[in-house]
């Protein structure tokens, strides 16, 4: 990873890329320390943090703190993740949208992506409204959240929410465009890996606490062989997720030979890959974002926040430590890994490919039997795929359960730690192959030297 960013830092077309990605992150650094006004970000601080499990606080981890401290992009880009989903749901329900988009070409693509902005939009304005009456029924410590209310307050705060959300969505388009990778999925990775050093500082008081003698069954105290087991942990994940990220299932391809004027060609033998991790880390966020939608609900109803009521005892369910929201967690991985790799690869055109360049699979008939064989293999490569994607997701979200009823401080951070690592070295994956194409677009070698 460092040699390929090294060998790209010398093409002067891949550094202005990389700057450009840096600089544009570093303007999302800063617009997350931003304050929205009228709003007592410390108390909403130690609010948030109170229900670090919950999730709000997994909320609070994909907009790297900003959520907790209500900044312009407290929203992060979750609308446009949702507005996403919900338009390529709709290019399946809808004919008329399937048709702009397999048969609309570039301007069909631009339609669909306008359409995309205009949703992103709408819904961070509800998700704005919401939050902003999250904010203003609850209080801490007998004081309110809000510092001045009225509607000229509730203007400006809903305003600048979704005016942070829409920037984020320009700025992920911008360095998708000018900059390296999926500029979406690399905001989140920059979100998330900004809060490395609260993480890395609440540990260390947690073993400064053990240190000076306090109660061990505190949940502020962390015993230090609890940081070999957790960082040791956190290795064996990112080797794994690198083994499955590359892993391939290789279909063996027999081309015919053909006599095209006096020259000869194919007899040669291939192979068709086919990752057993088609999807990348999109169904994580994508159900990580569809799961954030009851606490969503709740954030309009000042009685979810209210011991005993109905609302709350229904947000209740879908903690993030709870067993249901684990069970909805699985099966929405699962029903997107599917949904991408359905989107991603086409057996029937695959197929029709090989037929037109006189390819075969061996044992298979072109055409159809063709498409049928890859259509069985794909489903159970995507079922595999999926279900790794699903435990280890959940894996850390178990063992912080484990660690919680021990007490431990690391357990709530770990609860939800999982979808997080997984989303960073994904992210760092993709990052790292787009890099490497756009190099071996730019590396002429061979019968030059």
């Amino acid at each position: 990873m460092i040699q390929t960013i090294r060998n790209a830092w010398k093409v002067a077309e891949l550094r202005n890329k990389l700057l450009f990605t840096v600089f544009a992150l570093l303007i999302f650094r800063v617009g997350s320390a931003i304050p929205v006004p009228f709003i007592n970000t410390d108390l909403l601080s130690q609010y948030i943090q109170g229900q670090s499990a919950s999730i709000f606080g997994l909320l609070n981890v994909m907009s790297g703190d900003a959520f907790s401290q209500a900044t312009v992009f407290a929203l992060s880009i979750q609308p446009y993740i949702n507005s996403s989903i919900i338009i390529q749901l709709l290019t399946i329900a809808i004919p008329a949208l399937e048709r702009l988009q397999k048969e609309g070409g570039e301007e069909g693509k631009k339609k669909l992506a306008a359409i995309t902005r205009y949703a992103t939009v709408a819904i961070a304005l509800i998700q704005a409204f919401g939050y902003y009456t999250f904010i203003r029924a609850n209080s801490f410590g007998g004081q309110d959240l809000l510092t001045a209310k009225g509607v000229w307050p509730a203007l400006v705060i809903i305003a600048a929410f979704v005016a942070g959300s829409a920037f984020l969505m320009w700025l992920g388009e911008q360095i998708t465009e000018f900059g390296i990778g999926n500029g979406i999925s690399i905001i989140l990775f920059a979100g998330i890996v900004g809060r490395v050093p609260n993480m890395v500082y609440s540990i260390y008081l947690g073993v400064l606490g053990w240190m000076n003698g306090a109660d061990p069954k505190s949940a502020m105290v962390l015993h230090p062989a609890f940081i070999l087991l957790i960082v040791g942990g956190m290795l064996l994940l990112v080797a794994f997720i690198v083994f499955m990220d590359n892993s391939e299932r290789r279909i063996p391809v027999q081309y015919a030979k053909r006599v095209v004027g006096r020259k000869m060609y194919g007899g040669q033998s291939s192979h068709l890959p086919i990752k057993v991790n088609m999807s990348g880390v999109l169904p994580i966020i994508f159900a990580q974002s569809i799961a954030s939608i009851p606490a969503t609900i709740g954030m309009f109803v000042p009685s979810a926040q209210t011991e005993g009521s109905g609302w709350h005892t229904f947000l209740s369910i879908f903690d993030t430590r709870g067993l249901p929201y684990c069970i909805v967690y699985f099966l929405l991985i699962v029903m997107f890994s599917y949904f991408y790799n359905t989107i991603q690869f086409n057996p029937v055109e695959v197929a029709n490919n090989l037929k037109k360049n006189g390819g075969f699979i061996p044992g298979f008939r072109p055409g159809k039997p063709t498409s049928d064989f890859l259509s069985k293999v794909v489903s159970r490569i995507t079922m595999f795929g999926a279900l790794y994607l699903a435990v280890v997701a959940l894996l850390p979200t178990i063992v912080g359960n484990i660690m919680m009823a021990a007490k431990s401080s690391a357990g709530q951070s770990l609860a939800i730690g999982g979808t997080s690592v997984i989303i960073v070295v994904g992210v760092a994956l993709e990052t790292v192959k787009a890099l490497e194409a756009q190099l071996m677009m730019r590396h002429y070698k061979g019968f030059l030297e």
